[in-house]
């Protein structure tokens, strides 16, 4: 399959690479492409160099599929020119994920609703793919009534910026900066930019993107996002109120069974989910499971995952492989 990577030289574009190297995805013709500024930059994948490519030039050598993390600009015009050439596109921006035309999709929880006239397919947010992965299996059990989300995300959310922003505030350098504050030593309950109603953009895909992946809007969310000075992995405090009761047992079980989920939740002997652990990983991490003793039917629980792996590179190559396997591309 011919495969283009669109915004190949940022931190996704370039996980992106290893996701589809490592998963296998039969890639025959790799067309690499970022902005004018790295036209012509060479890159390597499966130890063979390519050139990096224009917008215009990827468009004319007709790629079957298209996977795009190049910012929502990007994505909201050249998108369209690439679906409307056949070709199915996997973006990660958050432009096309609200779209009610458009599928927001996480394979383990709906990839069933992709059909072969899906051209544009919406990658969710990162800390969204995470938290459906766990909160799916347990509103199909008891019934999810609300959730209230504070996350703990890393600077490699931001981009190469904040990384480097973080990098020279431990080493002592002055540099250009992606945070109004410093980030080492620091927390910002400052996710995206604010709005009228006082949340984040990133608090407001919180609670606007799983109503529309699980294709329920029965239950609430409220959220809270902080960045910490973390390189990579994101973690998410979550309390959950069910309209029924459950048992802990229950409910390890079926998060131990829930595919691309794995459950840490040992507390005596120090185990529970840490990004520093999440590294690398395609999986979502679960733990520290307990009854919320001051309300009914309530859960306390702790996630964490890569921000950049099943949070946005391995979650769309998942999407294609789905897409593949079915005969939808």
């Amino acid at each position: 399959m011919k495969v283009a990577v669109v915004g190949v030289t940022g931190m996704v574009g370039q996980i992106m690479l290893e996701a589809l190297a490592s998963r296998a995805f039969p890639v025959t013709a790799l067309i690499p492409v970022a902005s004018d500024a790295s036209r012509g930059k060479k890159i390597i994948f499966k130890g063979q160099e390519h050139t990096v490519v224009g917008l215009q030039q990827a468009l004319d050598l007709a790629p079957e599929l298209a996977l795009f993390s190049a910012g929502g600009g990007v994505s909201e015009i050249w998108a369209p020119k690439f679906a409307a050439k056949g070709c199915t596109v996997v973006d990660n921006s958050s432009f096309w994920r609200m779209h009610p035309d458009i599928k927001l999709v996480v394979p383990e929880i709906n990839a069933s609703v992709l059909t072969p006239e899906d051209k544009i397919i919406a990658n969710p947010n990162c800390s969204t793919i995470q938290l459906v992965m766990v909160l799916a299996p347990l509103h199909k059990k008891y019934g999810l009534k609300r959730a209230l989300v504070s996350t703990y995300q890393s600077v490699s959310g931001t981009g190469q910026k904040a990384v480097r922003q973080l990098s020279d505030e431990i080493n002592g350098i002055s540099g250009p900066k992606a945070y109004p504050h410093p980030i080492h030593k620091n927390a910002l309950p400052h996710c995206d930019v604010f709005l009228d109603n006082g949340y984040t953009k990133e608090e407001m895909k919180l609670a606007t993107e799983p109503q529309k992946i699980m294709g329920d809007s029965s239950f609430s969310i409220s959220a809270t996002a902080v960045r910490i000075p973390t390189e990579g992995g994101h973690s998410e405090s979550v309390n959950l109120s069910f309209e029924r009761d459950f048992d802990l047992d229950e409910i390890r079980n079926i998060l131990a069974n829930t595919p691309g989920v794995v459950l840490q939740d040992d507390p005596a002997n120090n185990l529970y989910p840490m990004p520093v652990n999440a590294h690398g990983k395609d999986e979502v991490f679960v733990g520290r499971l307990r009854r919320d003793l001051s309300a009914a039917n309530s859960l306390n629980l702790w996630i964490v995952a890569d921000n950049l792996r099943k949070g946005a590179a391995t979650n769309a190559v998942q999407i294609a492989e789905y897409l593949l396997s079915n005969n939808l591309i």
